[in-house]
């Protein structure tokens, strides 16, 4: 058996290298013809796929020093095109967002988020503006947050935030059943898979042999947490009356059950892949970004200084944050959005794929092309910020700069019709749950030095060296720490 599947693996190879080779010539004389964009030299059937560094995004911001704002890559038999200024994505977010709003999606995401029937991989059509409008709708409802205590991980305290938002009382049975730290594991490994690059992706005609062993490692996964999901989705449905629930689960159940639009119904595959979208991202892009957030500020002691005097007059310390205070912190605002700008959550968003070839900056963009927008370096980009790599918010004190998507040198949450759905839920929480940290606590490290925050980077961005602080409560009574 193994020397009949070696046997089979090299025929295939050999015939996918000859196919290859036929691609790479094909495409070598379309370049004659075609204004491609600039880029390394790469090998024969790899192309530049041996020479990538990990760290895609400050690699692809050196590239652009040498090749332009607008440089490609082959990979594999694929096309690759990175965008690294705001006046090319603004051709690609805005003048010509509707051919670039379709998804590349990849055989992870495929697996990893039931079939790509999901709000982040779904092709743009009719069933990606039913789920689109449905999640809006239903985000836009739940408004009220639950009072959550802070716990010592961010990425649990987010978590329970996440869960009682989106399924409420589904979240106690989460913790009766220790699927908390689970689920924890869970979305960290599938961040980590979908951002490891899959040989199959890049070579289709060798996606059934699963070289690399990802979509084996998905399937075992994503195959726990679809039971979970079934379950509360069942579990919700069976009981009689839900007349009083409010949460996402039941707003999704609800429109369901009314019909919602025949042309497009909301399946049982729809709702699971929503929740699985929500928590997803919501958990770990949330959490890393609080933990940049913190190490920045305790780098900087007048930074903290001047959040927590903010804190004093607005809550007062006697008395712990409520969601009604977070608009009246301008400063800690600021502080935010300037974590986002110098640590974008997914520093080169997800991937578009145009849906016909067309023309930008000046050059050819081929129908399939893999698109990157550099968010990281277009953040940093010197020709628009004053001193890009210091960790300044009072650049946003002094700026109407925001994330809506309508200012191109700012795209934490990225711009257009794919532009991330959970903005306002993601904003309050952010600031509800970071307020009661900094408002709480006086945080500090054992040697007194100031932190690393080097990056690490992948399909998001978080802290190579995990965040360790010593909290002491700074609040009047302590009976508003039990």
């Amino acid at each position: 058996m193994e020397l009949l599947n070696f046997f089979i693996f090299f025929m295939s190879f050999i015939w996918c290298t000859s196919l290859v080779l036929k691609i790479f010539s094909r495409n070598a004389q379309k370049k004659q013809s075609l204004s491609l964009p600039p880029g390394p030299m790469g090998l024969p059937i790899f192309g530049n796929l041996p020479f990538l560094n990990p760290e895609l995004p400050p690699y692809f911001t050196a590239l652009a020093k040498t090749y332009g704002p607008i440089f490609s890559l082959r990979l594999g038999n694929k096309i690759a095109v990175v965008i690294s200024t705001s006046s090319v994505a603004r051709e690609i977010l805005k003048d010509k967002d509707i051919i670039f709003a379709n998804r590349d999606v990849p055989i992870a995401g495929k697996i990893g988020f039931f079939g790509g029937s999901d709000i982040l991989w779904s092709p743009y059509g009719p069933e990606w503006r039913m789920l689109r409008k449905v999640c809006v709708q239903e985000m836009l409802r739940v408004r009220k947050m639950s009072q959550v205590d802070v716990g010592e991980e961010m990425f649990m305290t987010v978590l329970n935030s996440i869960t009682t938002i989106l399924w409420g009382d589904c979240g106690n049975e989460m913790a009766e059943r220790n699927l908390g730290t689970e689920f924890r594991l869970f979305v960290e490994e599938l961040v980590i898979l979908m951002g490891v690059p899959n040989i199959s992706d890049f070579f289709p005609c060798l996606a059934y042999f699963d070289l690399q062993g990802i979509e084996k490692k998905i399937k075992r996964l994503v195959k726990r947490f679809d039971k979970v999901f079934e379950l509360m989705i069942n579990e919700r449905m069976r009981e009689d009356d839900n007349s009083e629930k409010k949460d996402f689960l039941q707003g999704l159940l609800n429109l369901r059950k009314e019909g919602g639009d025949a042309k497009t119904p909301l399946t049982e595959i729809h709702l699971k892949s929503l929740l699985l979208d929500m928590v997803t991202a919501g958990t770990g892009t949330t959490s890393n970004t609080m933990e940049f957030m913190l190490a920045e500020m305790m780098n900087d002691p007048q930074i903290m200084k001047k959040a927590q005097q903010e804190l004093e007059v607005v809550v007062g310390t006697n008395n712990i944050v409520e969601e009604c205070h977070i608009h009246k912190l301008p400063y800690l605002y600021a502080v935010m959005k300037e974590t986002l700008r110098l640590h974008p959550a997914a520093p080169l968003l997800v991937p578009h794929f145009p849906s016909e070839s067309c023309t930008i900056g000046g050059y050819t963009i081929l129908k399939g092309t893999r698109v990157f927008i550099n968010a990281w370096a277009i953040h940093r980009d010197p020709s628009f910020w004053e001193n890009p790599l210091k960790f300044d918010p009072e650049r946003f004190m002094k700026s109407k700069l925001d994330y809506s998507g309508n200012d191109f040198n700012y795209l934490p949450f990225g711009s257009g019709r794919r532009i991330c759905v959970g903005i306002e839920i993601a904003e309050k929480m952010f600031l509800y749950l970071f307020a009661s940290l900094v408002h709480s606590f006086d945080w500090k490290v054992p040697d007194g030095e100031k932190l690393d925050l080097k990056e690490k980077f992948g399909l998001v961005i978080k802290k190579e060296k995990p965040l360790m602080a010593i909290p002491t409560p700074r609040l009047l009574s302590h009976a508003l720490y039990e």
